[in-house]
């Protein structure tokens, strides 16, 4: 960093870290009992505080690296401070460990705002800072900061495991990328997609050289044609270069820190007989395409002040005009998985806690063809996403959307917490905004978090059957 830039990054994380505690201190003093999923967490870590890490709580379905990150940050803290009684491993100070993730997770995004944009870095300190506080809080990450779940911590290691990545410290990165597993088992799929862009980095040289070969240079990997023979000619060299003993052997001597890594899963996989731990009756995989729907209207709604304007808007217009075969294709397919496809789990239609209840019941549910008139906004949404990755090669393009689909479709729970990282590597990766829109990122990003917490904290009511306050929340 610059001298000037280091200055207001300094000043801005100092600033959002003040903020985040006046507000944790909202939050805490409103609802100082363990909520929601903290009611399994917060005992999980307690005991574990105490040395108890022979105790598992059979309905906790992830792995203990909130748990131990937790410990191994308080223990120290309480022998130097000399704390004792309930506070210590108290539900306010387990809390506090996802606002020093908060605090991470702005600077990792911030550093990987400078690796992607290097090509950009002239004239552009207050846009990368300011893409880097807009991300930092993302709604849903930023409302996850004051609650004790896995998501900040899941993020940092995620996002930090990229960094090393495109820092080329791979051994650093596979050991992050296990950190992040234990955070969250399905985070193997963002350690496949660091993997993954070795490859899709490897396969842009190999494509390269072979038409420069062929004195075809008119046709580099960014810009294979999208038609028949440009998908076939892209679909044969990928054949050729995945049974290449010597590409293999190029790939894996780079990329064999995140094989280990994977062996590793499997083995885990093997030996537990699934990904989840604990409760697997509410975490079965399934076929559930529009999920993927889901996430591309959800990553358009979050990222209209920085990709919609009235240029894409015809641009898409006339991409309709030019291939009206193609899209009326894509909208049939769409049709098709939205029919066969769907899949609603009993969560979804229960507990009228979280957000994405209400968007079922009164989007979805408002009528039985509902969902079928939706499909219109899926096309532009995934038109819209596409868009955003022109700039980048077909093969890291292939790699990013392979690992979308293991991320989102076999979820049956609409949850969006799920969509996290993946929102978070679309934004990272597509152009840097100008300083207008990063604003409008950041005034959206801002209303939406004061709403959420706003109502979290004022809107409450209770269950027939209970006397515990209940709250709104995503």
């Amino acid at each position: 960093m610059e001298k000037f830039e280091g200055y207001v990054f300094t000043a801005l994380c100092s600033t959002n870290f003040l903020i985040s505690c006046l507000l944790f201190s909202r939050v805490t003093r409103e609802q100082r009992e363990p909520y929601m999923d903290e009611v399994f967490h917060v005992p999980q870590a307690q005991e574990y505080c105490h040395g108890k890490f022979n105790e598992w709580d059979p309905m906790i379905t992830t792995l203990p690296g909130l748990y131990l990150v937790s410990v191994g940050v308080i223990k120290p803290v309480v022998w130097l401070a000399g704390l004792t009684g309930q506070v210590v491993c108290s539900t306010a100070m387990l809390r506090f460990i996802n606002l020093l993730f908060n605090c991470g997770n702005l600077y990792v995004l911030y550093l990987l705002i400078c690796k992607l944009h290097l090509r950009e870095k002239t004239r552009t300190t207050s846009r990368r800072v300011l893409s880097a506080l807009s991300l930092s809080t993302f709604p849903v990450l930023y409302f996850f900061n004051f609650l004790y779940y896995t998501d900040a911590g899941s993020t940092f290691f995620t996002l930090f495991t990229y960094l090393m990545t495109l820092y080329g410290c791979h051994k650093a990165s596979a050991l992050l990328g296990i950190c992040a597993v234990l955070f969250r088992q399905n985070n193997i799929i963002w350690v496949a997609f660091c993997a993954g862009t070795l490859v899709a980095a490897k396969m842009d040289e190999a494509w390269k050289v072979e038409h420069a070969k062929k004195r075809d240079e008119k046709s580099p990997a960014s810009q294979v044609p999208l038609t028949f023979s440009g998908v076939k000619k892209a679909t044969l060299f990928t054949l050729e270069f995945l049974t290449s003993p010597i590409q293999v052997k190029a790939v894996l001597l780079v990329a064999w820190p995140y094989a280990v890594v994977g062996v590793g899963f499997l083995v885990f996989v093997v030996l537990n007989d699934g990904i989840v731990v604990g409760d697997r009756t509410s975490h079965e995989a399934c076929l559930n395409f529009p999920q993927l729907f889901y996430f591309l209207s959800f990553a358009l709604f979050f990222s209209l002040p920085v990709s919609l304007c009235y240029y894409r808007a015809l641009r898409f217009l006339q991409a309709v005009k030019r291939q009206p075969l193609f899209f009326v294709f894509a909208t049939c397919v769409c049709l098709l998985l939205v029919w066969k496809f769907t899949s609603v789990h009993k969560y979804l239609l229960a507990d009228n806690r979280h957000f994405p209840f209400y968007v079922w019941k009164r989007l979805f549910q408002r009528h039985e063809l509902a969902r079928f008139l939706l499909v219109p906004v899926y096309v532009f949404a995934g038109w819209n996403f596409l868009d955003a990755f022109k700039s980048r090669s077909l093969f890291w393009s292939l790699a990013f959307l392979a690992c979308l689909l293991a991320a989102t479709v076999p979820q049956k729970l609409l949850e969006f917490r799920y969509f996290i990282v993946p929102y978070l590597m679309y934004r990272l990766h597509m152009p840097l905004p100008s300083l207008p829109r990063l604003i409008g990122e950041f005034l959206l990003y801002a209303a939406v978090n004061g709403a959420t917490l706003y109502i979290f904290i004022s809107k409450t009511f209770y269950w027939p059957d209970s006397a515990a306050t209940q709250r709104f929340m995503w």
